[in-house]
């Protein structure tokens, strides 16, 4: 696990600053004054509450252990990427083979969460850039992705995010991002549709501005 931003003993880390204010997840100035634990124990307690009002038997052995076990999946799995403690830290490295074509990353293994059900999106996110003097192990390209997918989100600020992430830190704007993911508060509530999904994109830089590069990266990826 990569931490390139510690959190500071009683105070509260940075969050996106390197994002323009449109592009930041949502988050309360008090959103990191609770540990890890404290924030478990109270959604734990929480989610007790829940499971009484739909009238669960929680001293039944199946559910008695499922608040925590809820709690613990929030916190350390699901929505991790809410702490910038989680922020992948992305080494460049000097582009000493002078490769100087396109370098594409596809079929990322996307797992996030819509923030208007709390529900699952999944699906696969592509990335590609034009490399220039440094180029970037190509296991952060993934963990960029499943930093900004771990949070509540909303699928075109997700695809933004980690485009916005990847020109910083590769320093170029030579980079596109398509994300194309199932919803699951399309598909289990609402129209119940199963057979649809959603497609977004960003092209920054010369994917753009040339036609025939994005054309490319389409291809590339099978698009």
């Amino acid at each position: 696990m990569d931490k390139s931003v510690p959190t500071p003993n009683g105070g509260t880390p940075p969050v996106d600053t390197h994002l323009s204010a449109d592009l930041r997840t949502p988050l309360r100035p008090d959103a990191f004054a609770l540990s890890e634990e404290e924030k478990i124990a109270g959604i734990t307690e929480h989610f007790c509450e829940i499971m009484q009002l739909l009238g669960l038997d929680l001293t039944d052995d199946s559910l008695a252990g499922t608040p925590r076990r809820v709690a613990k999946m929030y916190v350390q799995e699901w929505f991790r990427g809410l702490s910038p403690e989680y922020r992948p830290e992305v080494r460049l490295f000097d582009n000493r083979y002078q490769y100087g074509q396109m370098l594409v990353e596809r079929d990322i293994t996307l797992f996030s969460c819509c923030e208007h059900h709390f529900v699952p999106i999944i699906g696969k996110a592509h990335v590609a850039y034009l490399p220039g003097e440094h180029v970037v192990g190509l296991s952060k390209l993934n963990r960029v992705v499943q930093y900004y997918a771990r949070r509540p989100q909303v699928q075109e600020r997700l695809t933004r995010q980690i485009a916005e992430e990847l020109k910083q830190a590769l320093h170029t704007d030579n980079v596109a991002v398509l994300i194309e993911a199932d919803h699951l508060c399309v598909m289990s509530r609402g129209v119940n549709d199963t057979s649809s999904s959603t497609l977004t994109a960003e092209y920054g830089g010369a994917f753009g501005e040339d036609a025939t590069l994005r054309a490319e990266f389409l291809r590339l990826i099978g698009k």
